[in-house]
């Protein structure tokens, strides 16, 4: 590594010498972390407006302390037997190389002047920090938490702490006592066992967490990347203590085992604070637990970060600054209709617009915007809410989906009288939610004055950067999505590893098709047109397919054809 010259200014000043950052957006920032009595550092980093690694350089340079990255860095496991993993956590310290007497020490708070003391006392060495960006020392000890977790046997685990206060009965009929599952549920190795779980699903990136009791065991799936991934679960006779701990963490009814329940907790693990929706649903043999992951840090902060070509950024963006009118976006479950629609929202919300929504359930808060939940049993649905808030001035309104004729009726009369509705609707394609609007009873020329704009969207997996190969496609791969035969294209797929759970898949990302309302598309809406002519003008428009966009993203390296043929197939 080489020298670091020292700097006697401030690190505001080395971020301005190196262009990470403007004077008026610095000032600003100082400021709002005054006000927030945060350090500035930190505030940059979590606001974006300075990258981990611009921050790790300039505080390195401040500290005359060198550098280090971490992203490819795999721990030495006689070096993480040195260290505690509680002392790793607390002070966001990972030990990287040993010579001799001397110790690397990685540092994600370099300003944690009592880490290397302590370090240094409990291992006896001579430590030399180095500074690595926060982010990246949270995932290097999520590799060594998870390692631990992958290696640990569950029933031995419990063995550690055998004539304590966990109690647990065999057998399915018994029924434990409800002082008998408050105190199985908060016994010391139960606790690290659920905490084991959610760790390695945050590690992992899961998106849900599944629970599932079986006749002589207890299943533990994640879902990556829109796949389940099973992993090593719990053992079956301690089914009732991990599931009472997971109902006290949400603050349910621990003794009602016979009915579903719903709800939710919050968890700050490996740098990162997250919600989790919680569903219990009982089953022949117990109850079954979905956790929902909500990591509100994952969402985009504008349409700029959906990853949408040029083209149909320029057109979202043209659609949601429209004054009045309807935005739908559609796609199957778990196509991330939602995470659009708060992208739009994200991009629209400020003190002068009053935005309201209509959603089931609320997933993520937002600041200024009011938010409403759907709650069938008491008669608040969708439409009856929306009603409601017509007569609360509302300029912005999302509709979390249109499910009904009342709601779409409801929905299209709020934008002919001056307010922007965005909603979602579960359909194929972009012209296939036209169709669906006309079949529910709404007028022609109603929704030919209402709509406009409908984007369709899916999901695509993205091949896994630690095993991925160039190859040649086969003419039949080719020609199964309309792609001419080429000898010299070359494409990209993932072998599989260890990495990516052997899918060759890691992280996914969205292809989008847009159907933007014109003069002419206006007309042709007064005919009651099929989804093929609506197809057709999309095509004549050369706004983009489903199919198109997903072959751009294979051409770009960045997902397979099988991934697109999967994901993109409508009727």
């Amino acid at each position: 590594m080489q020298d670091i010259k020292p700097y006697d200014g401030k690190i505001s000043s080395i971020l301005l010498d190196h262009g990470a950052i403007t004077n008026e957006a610095l000032a600003d920032a100082e400021e709002a972390a005054r006000n927030k009595g945060m350090r500035l550092e930190k505030y940059l980093v979590e606001m974006k407006l300075v990258n981990a690694r611009q921050m790790t350089l300039a505080v390195a340079r401040y500290l005359n302390m060198p550098p280090i990255t971490l992203s490819h860095f795999s721990p030495d496991p006689a070096l993480l037997s040195l260290l505690p993993k509680d002392v790793m956590s607390k002070r966001l310290a990972i030990p990287v190389t040993q010579y001799g007497k001397t110790l690397t020490l990685a540092l994600g708070d370099p300003f944690d002047l009592m880490a290397v003391d302590e370090v240094s006392t409990l291992t006896g060495l001579e430590v030399i920090p180095v500074v690595a960006p926060e982010n990246e020392i949270g995932d290097a000890l999520g590799k060594v938490f998870a390692k631990v977790s992958q290696g640990l046997d569950m029933e031995a685990l419990m063995r550690e702490d055998e004539g304590g206060d966990v109690e647990v009965v065999e057998g399915e009929d018994e029924e434990l006592s409800l002082d008998e599952m408050l105190e199985s549920a908060v016994g010391a190795p139960v606790i690290r066992m659920v905490n084991m779980i959610l760790v390695e699903a945050l590690r992992t990136g899961a998106s849900d967490i599944h629970i599932e009791p079986m006749e002589k065991r207890l299943r533990l799936r994640y879902r990556i990347d829109g796949a389940l991934v099973e992993r090593p679960g719990p053992p079956k006779n301690l089914q009732a203590a991990v599931i009472s701990r997971i109902k006290i963490m949400s603050d349910l009814d621990i003794a009602e085992r016979r009915v579903p329940q719903d709800g939710r907790f919050n968890i700050k693990a490996m740098g990162k604070q997250v919600d989790l929706r919680v569903s219990i649903l009982p089953t022949s043999h117990g109850e079954k637990v979905v956790m929902r992951i909500l990591d509100k840090a994952s969402l985009a902060s504008g349409l700029a970060d959906l990853g949408l070509d040029k083209t149909s950024e320029q057109a979202m963006n043209y659609a949601i600054h429209q004054p009045h009118g309807i935005i739908l976006v559609t796609g199957p479950t778990g196509s991330g209709k939602t995470t659009t629609l708060y992208a739009g929202l994200r991009e629209l919300n400020s003190i002068e617009k009053n935005i309201v929504t209509i959603e089931d359930p609320v997933e993520y808060q937002f600041e200024i915007i009011n938010q409403n939940q759907v709650r069938e049993e008491i008669g608040l649905s969708f439409a009856r809410i929306l009603r409601h808030v017509l007569r609360q001035d509302p300029d912005i309104v999302m509709v979390g989906e249109i499910r009904d004729a009342e709601t779409a009726e409801i929905a299209v009369q709020a934008a002919l009288t001056g307010h922007l509705v965005l909603s979602t609707m579960h359909t194929n394609d972009a012209a296939s939610s036209v169709s669906r609007l006309l079949e529910m009873g709404i007028e022609a020329y109603l929704l030919a004055s209402a709509l406009i704009g409908v984007v369709s969207q899916r999901l695509v997996r993205t091949i896994c950067p630690d095993c991925a190969t160039e190859y040649y496609p086969s003419p039949a791969e080719l020609e199964s999505l309309g792609v001419p035969e080429e000898k010299s294209l070359r494409l990209h797929r993932g072998q599989g590893c260890s990495a990516c759970f052997d899918s060759g898949y890691r992280g996914r990302i969205g292809i989008y098709e847009l159907l933007l309302v014109d003069a002419d598309l206006r007309c042709l809406l007064l005919d009651q047109p099929t989804n093929d002519r609506l197809r057709r003008h999309q095509a004549d428009r050369d706004m983009a397919s489903l199919r198109s966009e997903g072959l751009r993203r294979v051409l770009e390296g960045a997902t397979t054809l099988e991934e697109v043929g999967r994901a993109a197939h409508v009727e």
